[in-house]
């Protein structure tokens, strides 16, 4: 089970650290990625990290501004959101999958944490 937190309001130009705990086993045989969904908008890949040997792969929304990474007992994934705008309000989703390819493509993750709500103002 994926736990996703650390969301709350912040002002534009703010950074917010938001993280991806699972619990009851680590993550190392997976790749964790991160989703965001805005009202009446699709669901977007935002960026994804494989745990075993740390490759990411960034979505349009998170390069120049987002990290992604991990904590060395591969449990936890963090994303490091810097430079925010009013445009990255959303609920951010984590998800894990065992997938080779399509790493953007929420339909190859299979285990979803709640989601967290990120607020930017102007």
């Amino acid at each position: 089970q994926l736990q996703a937190s650390g969301g709350g309001l912040v002002q534009a130009g703010g950074s917010l650290r938001l993280s991806c705990a699972a619990s009851g086993r680590t993550l190392s045989s997976y790749v964790v990625g991160w989703f965001r969904q805005a009202p009446g908008l699709e669901r977007e890949f935002v960026l994804a990290i494989r745990m075993t040997g740390g490759g990411t792969w960034y979505g349009d929304p998170a390069k120049g501004r987002f990290t992604i990474s991990r904590d060395n007992a591969m449990t936890t994934v963090y994303l490091q959101m810097n430079r925010l705008k009013p445009e990255d309000t959303a609920v951010y989703y984590c998800a894990a999958g065992m997938m080779d390819y399509g790493l953007s493509s929420s339909a190859e993750y299979d285990n979803w944490g709640q989601g967290t709500l990120v607020t930017v103002s102007s």
